[in-house]
């Protein structure tokens, strides 16, 4: 069976794969598996490999970068800008991975005594399409770097970039899988670890199955950022941020920040500042440079992020600040609602909330099952002061939040369990092996 994948912009298909069966996607991991038992013996030679990795890729990024805005939407500016993001992650971890994997030694009462962190052989990637080089070259670098295996399922709607990254890495130790969504629980089964990026609901699922199997999992989910603006906000510099904040990715990113909290002395000018940003935003083809906001991903997406539109006109002010009538468009909306909209709006949707005291703040922050990113906006100490009291797994002071590779990522609550990135990232699928070593016995 064919899967087809469809430019959102202008409905024409650009490919047409044929699909892994079963059978063919074990027979690739079993793969996999045979090559990883050698490559998991040399740091050295594998940071050689990944150095000519990094070189193909920077040969090929406008490739690649209009590949990704022709499957999903993503303005052309922004795929450049993923591209260039995955170079930046490969020479951090190329040049840290060493120290990163090095033992650690611990003094007692042992002759020696360290931690060292070995691979734990094969990991099953699946993807989401929103970042689709980023978020399979997060998981990727790192798992490979320790000596682990890659298998990828990617979502179906960006395969082309999925068979991409395959020949890009070109090692039998990297493989993508031509799937649709559906029944993983095999491909589970066969491998060591799970790193998921996507839906909390589709999250808990493989978190479920992981768990029946007792498989190591990273669960990179949803999100619902507060973005919180103090009386003492620079509201010029804020609400630039704060359009970007919604907007990149056509408003389709975990870390997006989806609820603005604002305080009531600047609420109204905050409000009416973004609206007029909003309306200035550059929409359209996103193969122009200098477009800023394209279509969502697909007509599936579209029609989810217009329900969810409907359903908020109901509880509150919906404000629209264009007037797109292109296909799979959703124009940048203001929603201001008193009532609480706990769903993870995946689309330039703006949900205003007001008020007073900052101790309000944190519980408007609070008040979600998410817990992934938040920022804050205004005096850096005063908001300092906030942060022990956010349920998050990243808050960034007058910063929007972004993933990079020198920090953790991840989140709490339904957001996900595990980190991705930084030294925290790259031990995720080790085996953190402690070691005692006492002398020769008489």
């Amino acid at each position: 069976m064919a899967i087809k994948t469809i430019n959102p912009y202008t409905g024409e298909i650009l490919g047409e794969y044929q699909e892994d069966s079963l059978a063919s996607a074990t027979a690739k991991i079993d793969e996999v598996r045979r090559a990883q038992r050698e490559w998991r013996k040399d740091v050295g030679a594998r940071l050689e490999v990944l150095r000519e990795v990094r070189k193909r890729l920077e040969a090929r990024e406008k490739e690649v970068a209009r590949l990704m805005t022709m499957e999903m939407g993503k303005p052309i500016s922004q795929s450049l800008s993923e591209v260039k993001k995955d170079l930046w992650l490969m020479d951090y971890m190329i040049e840290n991975v060493e120290s990163m994997l090095a033992p650690e030694h611990v003094k007692t009462e042992a002759f020696r005594s360290y931690v060292r962190f070995d691979p734990l052989g094969v990991v099953l990637l699946v993807m989401p399409w929103n970042f689709p080089t980023w978020q399979v070259m997060r998981a990727a670098v790192p798992a490979l770097l320790a000596g682990n295996g890659v298998v990828l399922k990617h979502a179906s709607i960006v395969t082309g970039t999925s068979l991409f990254l395959q020949e890009i890495f070109d090692l039998p130790v990297f493989r993508s899988l031509v799937m649709r969504g559906g029944n993983v629980e095999p491909l589970i089964e066969k491998v060591d670890g799970v790193s998921f990026t996507g839906s909390t609901p589709v999250g808990a699922k493989i978190g479920e199955i992981a768990g029946r199997h007792v498989k190591k999992v990273v669960l990179e989910l949803g999100g619902s950022d507060p973005f919180i603006v103090l009386p003492s906000a620079d509201l010029e510099s804020t609400v630039r941020n704060a359009v970007f904040a919604r907007l990149q990715n056509n408003g389709q990113s975990c870390i997006a920040s989806k609820r603005f909290i604002v305080h009531s002395d600047v609420y109204e000018e905050f409000r009416e500042m973004l609206l007029d940003q909003f309306r200035e935003v550059k929409s359209g083809d996103p193969l122009r440079e200098d477009t800023f906001l394209g279509p969502l991903s697909s007509s599936e997406q579209y029609d989810t992020v217009r329900g969810q539109v409907d359903r908020l006109r109901k509880v509150g002010k919906v404000v629209e600040a264009q007037d797109l009538r292109m296909r799979n468009f959703v124009p940048p909306t203001v929603v201001e609602s008193a009532s609480p909209f706990n769903e993870e709006v995946f689309g330039p949707v703006a949900l205003l909330k007001e008020f007073r005291r900052n101790e309000e703040a944190v519980e408007l922050a609070n008040d979600t099952p998410f817990g992934l990113g938040a920022s804050i906006w205004g005096d850096p100490e005063e908001a300092e002061r906030l942060i022990p009291d956010i349920e998050a797994g990243m808050v960034f002071v007058n910063k929007v939040v972004a993933s990079d590779p020198r920090l953790p990522f991840g989140g709490v609550k339904k957001s996900g369990v595990g980190r991705e990135l930084s030294r925290f990232g790259l031990l995720e699928f080790t085996n953190v092996k402690s070691v005692w070593v006492q002398p020769k016995a008489n």
